[in-house]
Formats: structure tokens, sequence, C-alpha cells
């Protein structure tokens, strides 16, 4: 995409609770993936037009206003069908595109890492093999000679599907030898004993920079949506403990995060299923994060990691308004009924950054000591599962 392209975005409000009415993340991502949000449209509909998504009429609404800000593509906020998307182009005259390619353009450009560039390219190729008559729809109009069926289109459409469908092959066995490699390096891990904590969390809630704090390390962090894709880990001294943890970063979640990328990606976020612990970061200044620990939780679900014990991280708390702080900086928060250990913090200026520290070690010694149960009431749950702090 040319980082000069000036672009219109459209959302369709059906009546689920997470539509974002201002466009704001479907924003964020054009940014980020280097275009220049010109204009936004919303409308409301029961279900998606099986032909232009939108109706015919709000088609035309989206091409008069392409015209008249200039809009050189079409952004959607919801995944589009390869005949909607073709359909639709027809219609405006214009490149449309979705929400879930916006995604894999900005994971292809965010990717540095040789098995990170590997996921990305298998979600890509996944994606593109449900659209190549659209590729080639040229092609589709003309006709061989007598007693042939097809023509070149037909032809060419096939050759496609086949390179493609063999590249994806290709790519799934790399990605596998890279499965592997990283399951006997956290064979490695277990044999030394060593306690496994990942960072979980809506992108941009500022997992990375926790993770510099923690341990001390220079991990690309930046106030934007997927900084991060290649898990990154280290080492943790916790000095009460007397020994180490291994800490991971991990790529961000985001609403509607594309499933080739959730099953392309699943080498990476293997580390969160393998951990001993879960810090789901959250951004405690961002108004919607329940809508965002819900998308965390149904991405772990997806990977088989909801049962992995998990903490709360509420951080930027350096962001929330005087009435808003939390009175202490540590509680219980409940999730689906159960109330999960919540830590308030700013990894940006560095409070509360020690007391997650101090729980870390205390946690490990408790675990340590298995066979003789250390009884800590910061960690047996409250069964009350009320909050301590009024900020919830």
């Amino acid at each position: 995409m040319d980082v000069s392209t000036p672009a219109l975005l459209v959302g369709v409000d059906f009546g689920l609770p997470h539509f974002d009415g201002e466009l704001a993340e479907l924003s964020q991502l054009a940014f980020t993936a280097g275009m220049r949000p010109v204009a936004t449209m919303t409308c409301k509909r029961k279900e998606p037009d099986a032909a232009l998504f939108v109706g015919s009429g709000k088609a035309d609404e989206i091409k008069f206003m392409a015209e008249q800000t200039g809009a050189q593509e079409v952004l959607f906020d919801q995944s589009l069908s390869p005949a909607q998307q073709r359909n639709l182009e027809r219609h405006l005259g214009l490149p449309v595109n979705d929400r879930t390619l916006l995604i894999l353009e900005i994971f292809a450009q965010r990717a540095r890492s040789h098995d990170g560039k590997l996921q990305v390219e298998l979600a890509r190729l996944q994606y593109l093999s449900t659209r190549l008559v659209r590729r080639w729809s040229h092609l589709e109009r003309q006709r061989g000679g007598i007693g042939t069926r097809g023509g070149p289109g037909e032809t060419q459409i096939e050759l496609d599907r086949r390179m493609i469908s063999d590249a994806i092959k290709r790519t799934k066995e790399r990605l596998s030898k890279v499965k592997k490699q990283r399951s006997t390096q956290r064979r490695q891990r277990d044999r030394r004993n060593a306690f496994n904590v990942s960072l979980v969390g809506y992108t941009n809630a500022g997992k990375s920079t926790l993770f510099n704090a923690l341990v001390k390390a220079r991990a690309y962090a930046a106030d934007q949506l997927f900084a991060t894709l290649d898990t990154t880990t280290r080492q943790l001294y916790l000095g009460e403990a007397g020994r180490s943890a291994s800490v991971s970063d991990t790529v961000g979640f985001i609403r509607d995060l594309p499933h080739g990328l959730i099953d392309a990606f699943q080498a990476t976020l293997q580390e969160a299923t393998d951990a001993d612990l879960l810090l789901h970061v959250v951004d405690a200044s961002n108004p919607n994060f329940p809508e965002q620990m819900t998308e965390v939780k149904r991405v772990l679900h997806e990977i088989g990691a909801e049962h992995v014990p998990q903490w709360l991280v509420f951080n930027k708390i350096d962001n929330i308004p005087e009435d808003r702080q939390p009175l202490v900086l540590h509680d219980f928060y409940e999730v689906d009924g159960v109330p999960l250990p919540r830590i308030f913090l700013s990894a940006q200026s560095g409070q509360g950054v020690a007391l997650l520290r101090q729980m870390l070690a205390e946690q490990v010694v408790k675990i340590s000591a298995e066979d003789a149960p250390i009884t800590d009431p910061r960690f047996d749950l409250d069964n009350s599962g009320e909050n301590s702090n009024e900020f919830a």
C-alpha cells in the first residue's frame, strides 16, 4: 500500500455490542499500515447484503463521498467475502479492502524474525487463496477454440491455486520445524525447572514496555498497534525467590483477529499455552477495556490457554484521571465468576512494577514448595470475589 493513499473508512453496525461507531481502531490500523484516512461513514443493517455488503443505495453514497474527499481506496471495518469485495470494486471503481487484509498488511510490515515472516506469509497465502477469482476476472470472458470447455482465465486460476497450495504446504512444513525448535527450547527450560511467565493482552496495552521494565531488555515498544510480532523471551532474576523466571512477550490480540493469523501464529502463541502463569496486560486508561479483555479471553480459549493461571495487570494508571485512581495497587477482579489477582501499575513510570516483581517472587517460592504449600492470603482467591477498589 502506498503511504500517501487517502482512504475512506466504512463501518456497518449490525447491532453487536463491540461496534466502533467512531471507527477509531480502524483509523489506527490504517495509519499503522501507512494509509491516510480522509473520511468515515457508518450505517446500520440487520444483516450483510449478499452482493454489496452494504446494499446498492449505501454503496452509491460511499462512491459519492469517495469522489468528494479524493479517497483512492475504501476500507471496511468488517471482513468481506471475495464476492462482496469484487462487486464493491466494480460498483465503486476503487480498490476495496477489509479489516482482515489491513491486519495482514501490518503483520507483513512488522515481522522481523524468520519464523514471524513465515507465519505472516502463511496467513497471507491462505487469505489470497480465496480471492484468486478476483485477480483473474479479466480472463474469465476469454474462451478457447473448438472443443475447449474453458478459457485461459480458468487455466490461470487453476495454475495459481496449485501454486498457492504448494506454497502453503511448504510454509506449513517450515513452520512445523520452527514449532519443533521452540518445543525443544521449552523442554530445556523445563529441565532447568524454570518458572515460565507469558505476557498477553490486547494490542497497544503496554506489554513490551512492561517486559522491558521487568527484565531490563530493549524490546521494541511504541504507542502503536502490533509494535511486537515476534516472541521475545528473557530471564528475570527474582532475588527474594533466589532463582529466575522465564518471561515471554507475545503478539498482541485485537478484535476480529483473522483466524488464519491465529492458526499461523500457533508456534508463537504456544508460549502462552505452555506458561505457568499468564500476565494479562490491560490498558486501564481505555474506556473499552472490558471488551478488550473479552477479546483476549476469546483468543486464549481458541489457542487452548484458557486454563493457564492468570493475573490481571492493569497498566497505564498514570493516564487515569485523579478521581478514578485505584485505592490500592493490588486487589481481585472477577472474571466469569472467578476472582483473579489484579495489580495496578504504570510500566512507563515504573509505579507498581516493584510490587509485581515481589508478587512473582512469592509465587515462585510457593510453586517451588508444592509438597509443603505456603499459605499466602494474597494468592488464596477471596471467595467473595469483591473488588477492594472502586475502580472497576
